[in-house]
């Protein structure tokens, strides 16, 4: 069952009830889902950091996982020439914790995609989890290795995860476009992942706006994976 909006910090209600109807929207009211995050700490992500909008975008994600999950949590990794382990933000301890554990990481450093993909692929299968996952992945830029970051979105495509990608700043993110559009089956066994970018200023973006981007490619995977027998 989801999380009673009862015991849903005032802060993150409204963008819950926005995020449900999104939700709706998509004909997934009802549907039960992990949500993952995903944040860039390479160098040129500073600035995102500094005027909050990596803070803000966990809120949303938080928000969005009330919907759709069961105990108001969203493993979080972080990710530069590494990938940090998994780190829970929940809806009992939110305010702050990205400004927070930013600073605990340190030096920021390159972009390696596929670190951040085997964290998220490890913490999934560590939880025994039975039901799909939406992972949320940021990022300004290109991958390290872009060979990397295909064969492990390839290889993670027989998994019950779905990757969407949310492109900050003004790369033209040509990469990200070429992993939304990878053959199937040629390349992998279903389309796993979607993308769109969010602009210099991703703050700007409209709550509702947001939750129909993130959540507008979930229901074809669902399908296809459920074809596939991927998922349940």
């Amino acid at each position: 069952m989801p999380i009673s909006y009862e015991k849903v910090p005032a802060g993150l209600v409204s963008l819950a009830k926005t995020a449900a109807v999104s939700l709706e929207k998509q004909g997934l009211t009802g549907l039960r889902a992990a949500v993952y995050l995903v944040l860039d700490r390479s160098g040129s992500m500073r600035r995102y950091y500094k005027n909050g909008s990596m803070q803000h975008l966990a809120e949303q994600v938080l928000a969005l996982s009330v919907n759709l999950d069961d105990d108001g949590v969203v493993p979080t990794v972080f990710f530069d020439s590494d990938a940090r382990p998994a780190v829970d933000i929940g809806v009992d301890d939110y305010q702050g914790r990205i400004a927070e554990l930013h600073r605990e990481y340190g030096h920021m450093g390159t972009t390696d995609y596929a670190a951040a993909m085997d964290a998220v692929i490890d913490h999934y299968l560590d939880s025994g989890a039975g039901s799909p996952a939406l992972v949320i992945f940021q990022t300004d830029g290109s991958p390290d290795s872009r060979r990397a970051a295909e064969q492990t979105l390839c290889k993670a495509a027989k998994l019950p995860l779905f990757w969407q990608f949310v492109g900050y700043g003004k790369d033209k993110f040509d990469f990200l476009r070429k992993l939304d559009e990878l053959a199937v089956p040629d390349r992998r066994v279903v389309d796993n992942a979607g993308f769109f970018p969010a602009g210099k200023d991703p703050k700007l973006i409209p709550d509702a706006v947001l939750y129909d981007r993130l959540t507008g490619e979930f229901p074809d995977w669902l399908r296809a994976a459920a074809a596939a027998g991927i998922i349940a």
